[in-house]
């Protein structure tokens, strides 16, 4: 089981209000909101692989599913 990293992390006050309502509009804590986006940086930059997981696209996005063959 992976141990979660406490620190502190300092915001601007309008940054902390954008991810508070974001955090809302999501139903999770803004902590969990914070994680999440810092997540999907580190997924979409390549730099956290998950397993199983295909890199994501050129365009930044998963891709879905196969294409299908051009004959």
């Amino acid at each position: 089981m992976s141990k979660n990293k406490r620190f502190l992390l300092r915001l601007d006050d309008r940054m902390y209000a954008a991810l508070e309502k974001w955090a809302a509009d999501d139903l999770r804590s803004v902590n969990s909101q914070i994680e999440y986006v810092l997540q999907e940086a580190l997924r979409r930059a390549g730099r956290l692989k998950t397993a199983g997981a295909a890199p994501p696209d050129s365009d930044g996005t998963a891709p879905r599913g196969r294409s299908r063959k051009q004959t």
